[in-house]
């Protein structure tokens, strides 16, 4: 297979997974708000094949999500485009500028600020007119409701997305879909394992609180 094609199958497989976990994994989180892992899989092609590949991967994701299983229309489409670019786009700049574990840490930790604050922005800007909510309403909102959220959301996606991140690139060599480098290293590093363990732990508990399940 050349790379061109490759690029092709990679985009494709990527986008169909991700939309997967759209229709089939979105967990209820506080008032409309779900939660599912449709970043994880965008970001982590973003990390392996670059900040355009997350880019695209989520405006064709969200226009798919649009036209089957979403009631938000446009406008919710674009949030969608907005939530995931934020995140994934920012955390495969940074790891395309510093291809290092460092790099990628800070790609994750940029990436979940980045998006916690655009996303307040723009929730506060455009959830009156697809929600129908008043803007007051919609205010009083942002601290019990969209801030947890989006700091929900940024913790599993930054945790999930590190864990994943290496069985999927280690997967994808031996498929022969890249090129394994002369210098890979197999070490793995615990503390940052456990800590992300610690964080998706952490956050699954808030949601099924915030549920009222536990």
């Amino acid at each position: 297979m050349n790379t061109r094609t490759k690029m092709l199958t990679s985009t494709a497989m990527l986008c169909a997974i991700a939309y997967i976990a759209v229709a089939a994994c979105r967990i209820p989180v506080v008032l409309f708000l779900k939660y599912d892992p449709k970043d994880v899989i965008i970001t982590l092609g973003g990390l392996i094949w670059g900040p355009m590949t997350s880019c695209f991967v989520s405006v064709i994701v969200s226009l798919i999500e649009m036209v089957t299983i979403s009631e938000t229309g446009i406008l919710g489409c674009l949030m969608n485009i907005l939530s995931t670019c934020s995140f994934a786009c920012t955390t495969s700049l940074i790891y395309k500028k510093k291809h290092t574990l460092a790099g990628a840490v800070t790609g994750l930790c940029v990436g979940s600020l980045t998006m916690v604050v655009v996303m307040l922005l723009w929730n506060y800007l455009i959830t009156p007119f697809y929600m129908g909510y008043p803007r007051e309403a919609v205010a009083r909102l942002m601290l019990p409701a969209f801030l947890p959220y989006n700091l929900l959301k940024a913790g599993l996606n930054s945790g999930f997305t590190f864990l994943l991140y290496k069985p999927v690139i280690t997967a994808l060599r031996k498929a022969g879909y890249l090129a394994t480098p002369v210098n890979a290293s197999g070490k793995r590093h615990l503390g940052l394992f456990l800590f992300s363990m610690l964080v998706i732990v952490t956050c699954t508990l808030f949601i099924l609180s915030m549920n009222e399940i536990i």
